[in-house]
């Protein structure tokens, strides 16, 4: 019998991140961790998003350490990708350099910072999903 659960190669993980735009940024906030939806966009081997002046701006820069998740179903296959790294945040050229990227807002808001999250580890999964449930339908 073939495993319900195959593990990507960096490449593959890699191609997964590419395919998708919206994921889920994992950060120290005060005393604990905060974890918030953010679009985005793969550049090189950095995971590149935007933000705006506020309470998640400075937890970045104050604990650059992250985390970063993306999720991904397909039919009866399901892809989970995490990233650990460190955010940076781009400016100058570096930052204008960004707007080539498919990098574009979700939601109307002004975000003046271009952050990256330079990759240290990442990981994957596929799953081969069963759903026995699928068969139920509701009354």
């Amino acid at each position: 019998m073939t495993s319900p659960v195959d593990v990507l190669t960096e490449v593959e993980c890699w191609a997964v991140l590419r395919r998708q735009e919206l994921g889920r940024l994992a950060f120290r906030h005060g005393d604990g961790l905060q974890i918030t939806p953010v679009n985005f966009a793969v550049a090189g081997d950095h995971v590149v998003f935007r933000t705006g002046d506020g309470g998640k701006f400075s937890d970045l820069v104050q604990n650059p350490e992250v985390a970063f998740e993306v999720d991904a179903t397909v039919g009866e296959v399901a892809e989970s990708v995490v990233c650990r790294g460190v955010v940076v945040e781009l400016t100058g050229e570096q930052a204008l350099m960004t707007d080539q990227l498919r990098l574009r807002p979700w939601v109307a808001s002004h975000k003046t910072h271009v952050m990256a999250i330079r990759v240290s580890e990442i990981t994957g999964r596929r799953f081969h999903l069963t759903k026995p449930w699928s068969h139920i339908r509701p009354v």
